[in-house]
């Protein structure tokens, strides 16, 4: 298990209801965010053209997930437990394990009304489609990221719920 997921599922114990347990976690952050922040750091062209696509298919996402009732911080953790899929916001992470701290629950929902998550490669990394209540929104997580185990929890779970 990664260092990030293990920092995760520690941190989001206080968090969470009697008899409830992190299943699986990710470092996540709403997709576009990668393209608006390499365009601002000063590529060819910075904060021109990438930045704003990047910005405009963020804010997206974030609306996207608004209109499931599922607020989207940034950075983020999303966590599948055995009754709710989870949004906690964490400290920046920096890598090696560094930071990424969990902060504060943010959004939860039933696991009942989400009603997909597919993970699909992407260049280095992944996408994680999450569709909660209907609406869908789009996350970019890295390549270490335990995106497919997320995936895969939250089928288990709620085959069994």
């Amino acid at each position: 298990m990664a260092r990030a997921e293990t920092k995760i599922k520690e941190g989001a114990a206080p968090h969470l209801e009697e008899g409830e347990e992190v299943l699986a976690a990710m470092v996540a952050r709403p997709r576009g965010w990668t393209q608006a922040s390499a365009s601002a750091g000063g590529g060819l062209i910075p904060g021109m053209v990438g930045g704003a696509l990047g910005r405009k298919k963020q804010q997206q996402n974030v609306e996207a997930a608004e209109t499931a009732e599922f607020e989207l911080p940034n950075p983020m953790a999303l966590a599948v437990t055995q009754r709710r899929l989870i949004a906690f916001k964490i400290g920046s992470p920096i890598g090696l394990g560094i930071g990424g701290d969990v902060k504060e629950l943010v959004s939860a929902v039933p696991l009942s009304e989400v009603d997909d998550i597919k993970v699909k490669r992407l260049a280095v990394g992944k996408t994680v489609t999450v569709t909660i209540r209907g609406a869908e929104f789009v996350l970019e997580v890295g390549a270490g990221a335990n995106a497919n185990g997320v995936a895969e929890a939250y089928e288990s779970a709620k085959a069994t719920a």
